[in-house]
């Protein structure tokens, strides 16, 4: 069960009866007596296809851990999680609840899951006595368009909301202001919290920001803001793209992820510094970016540093993200395994006093792009930090204000992977971290899923290889 549930939440199964007394039927149009029949037991039957097939519904290359033809494409456990009802208020207030999946045999879940891996890690964290918080911010292009229009432009020459470059804008949102305000006031509808909304920097561009939660309910309201936005986007003849980098020349999307941790009663930041240490800093810091986060913030970053080349899938699943990555500081999306304090040029940003209070203290993870799964890439994160606080790592890394540039080059500081093909197989090596916090069959089955995405596209001839070669070479 999610720590933090949605906002009429039921409490028991007799709740959710009466919750639900005037409904004839539940999101995906399933009817409302098959959906209590299967909240009063183990789950439903649910194609394990899902977990053998990519986005376009194409059969992994090669036949993984969970759906395959030695089984049948069997059926998983489809478990209900009555604690993230919500209604869609943009389809006539269908009440709707998230799932997790497990296994049909043991009833224990998937290792691939999404939700349940999440879960595991969150489990993980409370019997450290640590409750993990998290926020992701997207940023997204907006464009004029519809599915069939794109698709008969063959995805080229798209119009974009509005043109030029407006970051933080109050003009350019009056030119769609009934989707912009949509996408807002629809999402606290749907019990998506949001802290902030705005226009960013590209023709069209807009970033909103998650009201910070739970790290469960975090990913949720991720994964559920791009289907909120997708939705609504269709309804006003737009379409929001969470594509890492649409465009070659122009900054990328990124999916900025905040995080810490808090005590066993989810009220004391457990990153922050003490009162008297709040006064000079922290006695036996590692240096004057870390001074004013506690010892175990300082072993989590460690841990994240240690790990984050390893785990790079997670952060960045798709070929495309790495074209953001590899003109890197250029449009600000770090490449490499850094960090500092306040410092936007850095992959781990240190957000704590003096810029903020100490109960905001935090990390921001700025690798990950748009196109994120929100589930995998917080397990990765705080599966690094709880190992770093687990193994007291020390933090032996300099901050980025004391790298000199030619450092990237010398060796003195480590990039990451720049490519989907050498990020997946850095992540499969055996000696690799992603292996120690996540294990074999996920990094096993993911690790498969990403090399299915490669080989796709090492197989695609593109229009620039057609452009450049075919008259010349």
């Amino acid at each position: 069960m999610t720590r933090n549930p949605t906002t009429n939440a039921p409490s028991s199964l007799q709740d959710l009866v009466d919750l639900l007394k005037d409904d004839v039927k539940v999101k995906e149009s399933t009817s409302k007596e098959k959906f209590l029949g299967a909240a009063s037991s183990d789950g439903f039957g649910f194609c394990s296809v899902v977990f053998g097939w990519d986005m376009h519904d194409t059969v992994y290359s090669r036949e993984l851990l969970i759906s395959t033809k030695a089984n049948g494409y069997r059926d998983i456990i489809a478990s209900i999680d009555i604690s993230t009802f919500r209604r869609i208020p943009w389809e006539n207030n269908v009440p709707f609840f998230l799932l997790s999946f497990n296994d049909p045999d043991t009833k224990k879940p998937l290792p691939v899951d999404p939700r349940g891996t999440l879960q595991k890690t969150m489990d993980q964290a409370e019997n450290m006595g640590f409750v993990p918080y998290a926020g992701v911010e997207y940023e997204y292009f907006n464009f004029k368009e519809t599915p069939e229009s794109a698709f008969d432009k063959k995805f080229h020459g798209l119009q974009p909301l509005t043109p030029g470059m407006h970051g933080y804008s109050l003009l350019r949102t009056q030119l769609n202001n009934k989707y912009f305000h949509e996408l807002f006031d629809q999402s606290l509808a749907f019990d998506v919290d949001i802290e902030g909304h705005h226009t960013e920097t590209g023709p069209g561009v807009l970033e909103t920001a998650l009201a910070y939660t739970s790290a469960l309910r975090m990913a949720d309201n991720a994964v559920l803001f791009k289907y909120l936005a997708k939705s609504v986007g269709m309804m006003n003849g737009i379409i929001p793209s969470f594509m890492a980098k649409p465009w070659a020349n122009l900054p990328g999307c990124s999916g900025h992820i905040h995080v810490s941790m808090r005590d066993a009663e989810g009220k004391r930041n457990l990153f922050a510094v003490s009162d008297e240490e709040l006064k000079t800093g922290r006695t036996g810091a590692a240096n004057e970016d870390t001074r004013f986060i506690s010892q175990e913030a300082e072993w989590f970053l460690a841990g994240i540093l240690d790990g984050l080349a390893d785990i790079m899938p997670t952060l960045v699943p798709n070929i495309n993200g790495y074209k953001r990555l590899v003109v890197g500081d250029a449009y600000w999306a770090p490449n490499a395994v850094t960090y500092g304090y306040d410092s936007r040029a850095a992959s781990v940003r240190i957000i704590s006093p003096p810029s903020c209070p100490p109960a905001a203290t935090r990390f921001e993870i700025r690798v990950p792009g748009a196109d994120m799964n929100a589930y995998f890439a917080l397990s990765a994160i705080f599966r690094l930090g709880l190992r770093g606080i687990e193994k007291k790592l020390p933090l032996t890394i300099l901050p980025i204000s004391k790298h000199e540039p030619e450092d990237r080059v010398n060796g003195k500081i480590q990039m990451l992977p720049l490519s989907l093909e050498a990020a997946t197989a850095r992540m499969m090596r055996p000696e690799s971290i992603a292996r120690e916090i996540f294990g074999d069959e996920f990094v096993n089955h993911y690790g498969g899923t990403r090399e299915h995405e490669v080989r796709l596209w090492n197989e695609a001839v593109t229009n620039w290889e057609v452009e450049r070669y075919l008259e010349l070479a």
